[in-house]
């Protein structure tokens, strides 16, 4: 791990100035962190910005920026308007991502030498990860990945950084929640959006609400599981989700599993 940790300041000291895509998430912090930490100045960081992001994770993308030191932008990005990815097929991802480093790459164009980098880890080789493709083509770098650096690694450096993101659940856009095939729409994405805030102003810490027809399944954690077992507690999630606008409401009993809406 340690010998992972040394790669990648020096893997980004050879990259340079750059631009780090930033969502607040385990990776891209521990990614920003170490890129500040090596390159000062020449670090930025950049988060994009649409329906698809949670007020809530943009509000926390900005809070570590401040954390860590970095210079920090908001951009808007427009991947919802494109009807490639709005129809929520296999390649949604890859339309995302390329929509983020085009935007991204608009931001180098005033300064040659500027690198795009990304928080692709080892764990997400062998995937299929469409994202990785868009990245590919924009000539974008994956600093971690280079450097042989697992999530769990990660987590454990992170901690040892003071990273307040090194137990931090697992997080991914608000599409993510609706059926692949099911159209990804303003008013779905902002639906989710109120549903999760409002279990997780219940106290809940591991949270999806999944489109389900018209209704939702909500996904916890087995800590959330177990808690939400105690009918007066399952009564008031499920109110909550309810009164987020969902007319049904069904707690999935497998609970919380990563891509559980993609099929």
């Amino acid at each position: 791990m340690e010998g992972q940790h040394a790669a990648l300041k020096k893997i980004l000291e050879e990259i340079g100035p750059c631009l780090v895509a930033f969502s607040g998430g385990v990776d891209s912090t521990f990614l920003l962190k170490v890129a500040h930490d090596v390159l000062g100045e020449g670090a930025t960081a950049v988060t994009a910005v649409s329906p698809s992001l949670a007020a809530a994770e943009k509000e926390d993308a900005q809070r570590l920026a401040r954390l860590i030191g970095a210079r920090h932008i908001l951009v808007p990005t427009s991947e919802v308007d494109d009807p490639r990815y709005s129809r929520n097929d296999s390649a949604r991802c890859f339309y995302c991502k390329a929509e983020l480093f085009r935007v991204l790459g608009s931001l180098t164009a005033g300064t040659p030498g500027r690198t795009i980098v990304y928080g692709a880890i080892t764990d997400d080789l062998g995937e299929d990860r469409p994202g990785m493709q868009a990245a590919a083509q924009a000539g974008a770098r994956a600093p971690l990945v280079e450097a042989g650096l697992s999530k769990e690694m990660i987590r454990r450096l992170s901690k040892r950084l003071g990273l307040p993101t090194w137990n931090k659940p697992a997080m991914a856009c608000l599409a993510s929640r609706i059926p692949r095939n099911v159209q990804v729409t303003r008013a779905a994405l902002a639906l989710v959006e109120r549903a999760e805030a409002a279990v997780r102003s219940l106290g809940y810490r591991q949270v999806r609400v999944r489109l389900q027809g018209e209704g939702a399944r909500v996904e916890l954690d087995g800590e959330g599981l177990s808690r939400s077992a105690s009918p007066p507690e399952k009564e008031r999630l499920i109110a909550a989700v309810v009164a987020a606008g969902f007319p049904r409401v069904l707690i999935d009993p497998l609970g919380y599993r990563p891509g559980g809406g993609a099929s």
